[in-house]
């Protein structure tokens, strides 16, 4: 991990972020940001994206919507298990199922 410079990321006290990544190895990505402030979020995303630009395809699991829209290139959405959306992150972003499945139902009032 080295290579992508990991290394420098202990000077940053981030050493949940290295027990989180720790299953890179297998280049599936459980709850990435889980328990992370900003700036240790931002350091998940700088690695992720050297390591897409290294080549490697991963599998990101992540309810940090903002930190998945910004590294990915294919999202999939689940609800209750079931997947209701695929694609590009602005066509997910846009998809009305997963509106109202993560925002609720939009009702109008007079």
């Amino acid at each position: 991990m080295s290579q992508f410079g990991w290394a420098s990321a202990a000077s940053t006290g981030a050493d949940a972020i290295r027990s989180s990544l720790a299953v890179l190895q297998g280049l599936g990505i459980p709850y990435t940001g889980a328990g992370l402030n900003a700036e240790e979020t931002a350091t998940v995303a700088a690695f992720i994206r050297q390591m897409r630009l290294a080549g490697k395809t991963m599998i990101l699991v992540e309810h940090d919507m903002e930190m998945v829209m910004e590294i990915s290139d294919h999202v999939v959405v689940l609800d209750g298990g079931s997947r209701i959306a695929q694609g590009t992150p602005d066509a997910v972003r846009h998809n009305p199922l997963v509106i109202e499945a993560y925002l609720g139902r939009m009702s109008a009032t007079a």
